[in-house]
């Protein structure tokens, strides 16, 4: 009855329009097989589904950004250790790679409230083009390419399990789920099967096929889901799948990982994997050698002296990059996000990409703002707090 399957239907164009906006999203092989990743914040990091890898050990990561095609192959690649294939559970996997992805690779951070269900959303990914009339195109057997649509997040998989009779069993609050409208009450899944009534975004909506497995579901430019499956169901003769088959047709549903019950995974797998981190203040160094190719990490270390009203209780700040003489773009790759400290954590570590050239240009500045702190506080009349890096130059007489 369920069928792994997942890469836009009734894609606009049937390809991207914004090679370089969408240069983070990935195609990944592995042993024989392949499917689609997302490359997150410090460019080191691609997030995507567990299942696709064929071989554990290794696989390749492909890009297409505006400069052309790069490969890289990985360094390591950590499996969530809950991973279920039986019923897809904690179907999520980060791989890391060798060295900086190339920098015109848009680099993604994680959509973490947890108000995702009715917010529409863009799927991208290398999946098998398709119609949601007739479902994939079999016919199709040209090289895979990067295709988007959109959706909106209709339901958690798990709330579904007290009115219809699943094959698996889904964890409450991990799964997403898109159903694939036409416009039309018909296939309307979630309307006809629990009553929740909407034909969302009509025939503007696509859905998932084989080769997105992996992909993202971006809400703005944040990672809100991780693709990882395709169902049909059906409830006694309420039977809204257009066909009878498992081929990502409209009445059938799409479910994405959700990123927001799984962000302290991701975090806590991503920061394990840095290399020469500081774990203490008189580790940290303000100064970082601009380097001749890729990208260098400089980490900016936060931690929180305070006590926690609760044992189980958060402690995060926003942050952002700020341009001193260096300038975003040309001299580091600029960052915002949400810093979390989870139960039992004091300290993380923020990175910050560098960017190498070989141009002369004698040292440059730039700064990591921090403010809106959560479940702590900066001190009296404190808003913000300021982080200075300064950029070695290394092309010239004037490094020192």
């Amino acid at each position: 009855m369920v069928a792994l399957a997942y890469a836009p239907n009734n894609p606009p164009t049937g390809s991207v329009s914004a090679v370089d906006a969408l240069g983070g999203v990935v195609r990944i092989s592995s042993g024989g097989s392949y499917g689609t990743g997302v490359l997150l914040f410090d460019g080191r990091a691609v997030l995507t589904a567990a299942h696709i890898f064929k071989d554990p050990q290794r696989a390749t990561v492909h890009f297409e950004t505006a400069s052309g095609r790069q490969s890289l192959v990985s360094e390591r690649i950590i499996f969530h250790a809950g991973y279920d294939a039986v019923n897809y559970n904690n179907d999520l996997a980060l791989v890391w790679l060798p060295e900086a992805a190339p920098r015109e690779a848009l680099r993604h951070g994680l959509y973490r409230a947890s108000d995702e269900i009715g917010q529409r959303f863009e799927l991208v990914g290398y999946g098998r083009p398709g119609l949601g009339d007739t479902g994939i195109d079999r016919s199709d057997s040209g090289a895979p390419i990067r295709q988007q649509a959109s959706n909106q997040f209709d339901a958690d998989v798990g709330s579904l399990t007290s009115q219809v009779n699943l094959s698996w069993a889904p964890l409450a609050g991990s799964q997403l789920l898109a159903d694939f409208d036409n416009g039309q009450a018909a296939q309307d899944a979630l309307g006809r099967l629990i009553g929740r009534s909407s034909t969302g975004l009509g025939r503007e909506e696509g859905s998932l096929t084989p080769g997105d497995s992996g992909g993202p579901a971006f809400i703005g430019n944040q990672v809100a889901g991780i693709a990882s499956y395709t169902a049909t169901v059906n409830r006694g003769n309420i039977k809204p799948d257009v066909d009878t088959l498992l081929n990502s047709s409209f009445g059938e549903l799409a479910i994405w990982q959700r990123v927001s019950h799984y962000q302290q995974w991701i975090d806590q797998t991503q920061r394990a994997q840095y290399r020469d981190a500081p774990t203490r203040a008189d580790e940290v160094s303000t100064t970082v050698i601009e380097g001749d190719r890729g990208t260098t990490l400089t980490y900016f270390l936060l931690q929180f002296n305070g006590l926690r009203s609760e044992p189980q209780q958060r402690v995060s700040v926003d942050y952002a990059t700020r341009d001193g003489s260096a300038r975003a773009g040309e001299d580091y790759l600029p960052v915002n996000g949400t810093l979390v400290l989870y139960p039992g954590e004091d300290q993380a570590v923020i990175a910050v990409e560098i960017l190498a050239d070989t141009r002369a240009e004698g040292s440059e500045n730039f700064f990591l703002d921090i403010f809106n702190p959560v479940g702590g506080r900066f001190g009296e009349g404190v808003i913000r707090l300021s982080a200075e890096r300064i950029i070695l130059d290394n092309d010239g007489a004037m490094w020192g």
